[in-house]
């Protein structure tokens, strides 16, 4: 059974969308507030990178980026937990079919870590893999058609939404300033991490490093242990 209107996707990924101008000279400036002569000064690389290692983070928090994050429904729970940042989720109380058709998001299946509750190894035998993501995928189409009929017999988008899994794609805007990227990335990055979420973290990384390429060093250079 197949429906082209309901894509199956692997993944998820993140996108800038907006950044401060000069995000960089802006934290410098700022944090030359004490000395106004030398507010303009180019040459600040030093100047954020002592701010950073001697935990002056109040600077940071001066220049914003947006980010579009495109993701599952599980993961973006686990994502607006970051309550520093600024969030905007489609809705599916206003969207529907015509407006942003469902999408789900159909990953690797793992074991349970033995050790930590809250992670998985990749462990699982094949066929067990092959076998439940079948049927999980029979399952979701079937979701999909259920959820569309229910729209067009009139049922509200907000009562048909209840039926949609947690791998349901969704897409947010995730706004926040320097400090708090840090402080999500350093988290995020990490080991006990999910690995779905752990591929948004990368994407934003790479985001990051264009956006605050010294800050990025910086970060690099202490391993984001900060």
């Amino acid at each position: 059974m197949t429906d082209n209107s309901t894509p199956l996707n692997t993944n998820g990924s993140a996108r800038i969308v907006k950044a401060q101008e000069s995000p960089e000279a802006t934290l410098a400036y700022i944090a030359r507030v004490s000395n106004p002569k030398n507010q303009n000064n180019p040459d600040y690389v030093k100047l954020l990178t002592y701010c950073i290692k001697h935990g002056h983070w109040s600077v940071f928090e001066h220049s914003h980026m947006t980010v579009e994050i495109t993701t599952s429904l599980d993961i973006a729970t686990q994502i607006l937990r970051h309550r520093s940042f600024t969030f905007q989720q489609l809705s599916r109380r206003y969207a529907g079919e015509e407006e942003s058709p469902v999408g789900f998001i159909i990953r690797q299946l793992r074991a349970p870590d033995p050790k930590n509750r809250q992670k998985s190894i990749d462990s699982l035998p094949s066929h067990i893999q092959e076998d439940y993501t079948a049927r999980m995928v029979e399952h979701h189409l079937k979701t999909a058609e259920l959820y569309q009929e229910m729209l067009l017999a009139g049922v509200a988008k907000e009562c048909a939404r209840q039926i949609l899994p947690q791998c349901t794609e969704t897409t947010l805007y995730m706004t926040g300033n320097c400090r708090s990227w840090v402080h999500y990335l350093a988290l995020r990055l990490e080991n006990g991490t999910q690995p779905e979420h752990i591929e948004i973290a990368r994407d934003i990384k790479e985001i990051f490093k264009s956006t605050w390429p010294n800050v990025y060093e910086c970060c690099e250079l202490l391993n984001w242990k900060l």
